[in-house]
């Protein structure tokens, strides 16, 4: 399973979605995720890739990682798996 696949069944299951209901260009708030329903799919993330993840719930805006839209996850959370390696 992709990177991009994994995320989307995150997402999915953080806000109670079908996986097709899941699109690239929405945002969380489009699929009716909540702010602590954020803050448990960051902590998903980092669980499933074993990565850390830098976002702060306080100031997301001031965050390196950008939860503006699925597929902008999807780019950061491969961006981070790659200087992993």
């Amino acid at each position: 399973m992709s990177i991009k696949d994994k995320i989307i069944v995150i997402i999915a299951e953080q806000g109670l979605l079908d996986v097709t209901d899941v699109k690239l260009e929405a945002t969380l708030d489009d699929l009716g995720i909540d702010s602590l329903g954020v803050v448990e799919s960051i902590f998903a993330i980092e669980e499933e890739f074993d990565i850390e993840v830098p976002f702060n719930a306080n100031a997301p805006e001031k965050s390196d990682f950008d939860i503006s839209s699925v597929g902008s996850i999807v780019v950061a959370v491969e961006k981070l798996v790659a200087e992993q390696i």
